[in-house]
C-alpha cells in the first residue's frame, strides 16, 4: 500500500509540472515573433538618433576662395633734364617697370601730364610740355598698351615742383631740371555691374 501511494504521489508530481510548462511549439512562436520586433525597435532607435544628429549637427559652408587684392593707382615721374623730349635710358627702364604693374595689366585709364620750366615763352613751353607727354606716350604704344587708354594734357610751366629761379634771382638748373617732367598715373579699371560694359576712353590731347 505504500509503495501505491507513493507512486501515486510522483505520477500525480509529474502530472502537476507538465500542466505548469508551456509546449515547445509556443515557446518557438514566440521567439520567432519576438526578435523582428525587438529588430524593428533597434532600427527605428538609430533612424531617430541619426535623425537628431542630423538636426544638432551645424551644416559646414562652403569654403569661399580668397578674394584678390583691389588693384591700387600707380603713378611715376618721368625727367627730362636736359631740355629735351627724347626719353633717357633710365625714363625706359622706369616704364617698363610700371607697364608690369597690376593697374597697367587689368588696363586701368593712363593719364600723361606734361610739364616744362619757365625759361623761353609761355606758348612754347606749352609745346614742349605736350611733346613730352607724347613721347611718353609713344612708349608705352611701342610696348603693346593701347593708345585709347592714354589722356595727354599739356601743363607748360604752369605747375612747377621746385623753383626755376634761385632767392637772389639768379638762374636755378636744378630746380628747372626737376620741373621738366612728365607725371603718369594710372587708375585701376572701373567696377562694373553684372551685364556693364567697360567705358573705352578716346585718346586726347587736352590743356589746362
Amino acid at each position: 500500500m505504500k509503495r501505491l501511494a507513493r507512486t501515486a504521489i510522483i505520477l500525480g508530481a509529474t502530472a502537476l509540472l507538465t500542466a505548469c510548462d508551456p509546449p515547445a511549439g509556443n515557446a518557438i512562436a514566440v521567439n520567432e515573433v519576438t526578435a523582428p520586433e525587438r529588430a524593428d525597435d533597434t532600427v527605428a532607435n538609430r533612424a531617430d538618433a541619426d535623425a537628431a544628429k542630423s538636426i544638432l549637427r551645424p551644416v559646414e559652408d562652403e569654403v569661399a576662395p580668397p578674394e584678390p587684392p583691389p588693384v591700387e593707382p600707380v603713378s611715376l615721374t618721368i625727367s627730362f633734364a636736359d631740355r629735351g623730349i627724347t626719353l633717357s635710358d633710365d625714363a625706359k627702364t622706369a616704364l617698363d617697370g610700371l607697364i608690369a604693374a597690376p593697374a597697367m595689366v587689368t588696363g586701368g585709364a593712363i593719364t600723361l601730364r606734361g610739364h616744362s620750366d619757365s625759361r623761353g615763352h609761355d606758348g612754347d613751353n606749352l609745346v614742349a610740355s605736350r611733346r613730352r607727354a607724347e613721347a611718353v606716350a609713344d612708349y608705352l604704344l611701342e610696348k603693346g598698351v593701347p593708345r585709347e587708354r592714354m589722356t595727354v594734357i599739356a601743363l607748360g610751366e604752369n605747375r612747377p615742383v621746385a623753383p626755376n629761379a634761385k632767392p637772389d634771382g639768379s638762374d636755378d638748373p636744378e630746380g628747372r631740371a626737376r620741373n621738366r617732367r612728365v607725371e603718369v598715373e594710372v587708375q585701376p579699371p572701373p567696377v562694373l555691374e553684372a551685364g556693364e560694359d567697360a567705358p573705352i576712353s578716346n585718346a586726347a590731347t587736352a590743356e589746362e
